[in-house]
């Protein structure tokens, strides 16, 4: 099934869900004029969909800025109140903690909130995590013979050459801001000398290391896990690419969460509050799971096919809303010559 075809596929599922009336805390009651300005860390390939039948739903009509989610971060932190965005939604925690710390989005209702566990939600109340995502290293098992077991052995001389990564994505930032948090800065920026120093392959997206990884280029790469599903199902193949797991409790397991939150300066909280709850209600969070092979937050009980559930994934003990030195982060990876 390729992209085209899942997207057609999520958008007879959302038709189904809008026409049966179930979108969980939304109304339809809106007026004709009532419209917001999404700023949208997420692949607009799935959220398109999700959106026009939000819209269908409600009369509610959206503005959506596309583009990477520490991009769009840097965006509003530049644009500050004067930013024209309701809501904002990362494929990251660490984009949203960076908005969070400038104080520009503000405490979400209690009933936003009580869908997904605290740990999957800032300790301030300013966002919710939507899905989960996994950091693995996506391999090609005919070039791999020993898989590591942490990032650690990735700047050995073992690896020279034969490692992608995408530093400027926001992904890739906020793994980096857990590793500052876990580790320190001063110690981090020696595992990020050591990779730079075994001569990685640069790339801007997660979805073009995976590619990279089938067709020769590099033989692992670190992404996020739903990545080598989206690779296979845009190519209409298996491709040669798989999902490894670093040794329990390893900063590379990392689970991170997309998320959305409400811009301080909006003055349209109650519209912002429906597309949220919107996308945390029952059937969309299950849609994310068949659709888009991402973890619900909501149904604990839910996982993509072939996948471990996410209390089984040996994750670092991080907290997700300390992820917020965006900046901080971008200047050590300049520092060191990623970016």
């Amino acid at each position: 099934m390729t992209f085209k075809a899942v997207k057609s596929r999520f958008s007879l599922i959302l038709a189904f869900i809008m026409t049966a009336g179930i979108i969980s805390g939304c109304s339809s009651t809106s007026t004709e004029g009532d419209s917001l300005t999404v700023y949208s860390g997420q692949h607009e390939e799935f959220m398109e969909p999700l959106f026009e039948a939000f819209t269908a739903e409600t009369g509610i009509k959206l503005d959506v800025r596309y583009g990477d989610s520490a991009a769009l971060a840097a965006q509003i932190l530049e644009e500050g109140e004067n930013s024209p965005a309701d809501v904002f939604l990362s494929q990251d925690a660490g984009s949203l903690g960076a908005v969070g710390a400038a104080g520009l989005i503000r405490e979400l209702s209690a009933d936003l909130l009580n869908r997904v566990p605290s740990i999957y939600q800032s300790v301030t109340k300013d966002w919710v995590g939507i899905t989960g995502r996994a950091r693995v290293f996506a391999y090609a098992p005919d070039r791999v013979a020993s898989l590591p077991t942490s990032i650690d052995d990735l700047v050995t001389k073992t690896w020279n050459g034969r490692v992608g990564i995408a530093p400027t994505n926001g992904s890739f930032q906020a793994f980096v801001s857990a590793m500052i948090q876990e580790r320190g800065a001063a110690a981090t920026e020696i595992w990020l000398q050591g990779i730079k120093n075994n001569n990685p392959k640069i790339y801007e997206k997660n979805s073009q290391i995976v590619e990279a990884v089938d067709a020769g280029q590099i033989d692992l790469g670190l992404v996020n896990h739903y990545y080598v599903w989206e690779v296979s199902e845009e190519l209409g193949r298996d491709i040669n690419a798989k999902i490894g797991f670093f040794q329990p409790g390893d900063m590379g397991n990392l689970i991170n969460v997309s998320g959305g939150s409400i811009l301080k300066q909006s003055k349209k909280e109650s519209l912002a509050n429906q597309l949220l709850a919107y996308l945390l209600s029952d059937e969309v969070q299950k849609s994310y799971v068949t659709d888009t092979h991402e973890y619900s937050l909501v149904f604990a009980d839910l996982k993509p096919a072939d996948l471990p559930a996410l209390s089984e994934i040996k994750a670092p003990a991080i907290d997700l809303s300390t992820l917020a030195g965006l900046k901080a982060t971008q200047e050590l990876l300049v520092k060191v010559g990623l970016i």
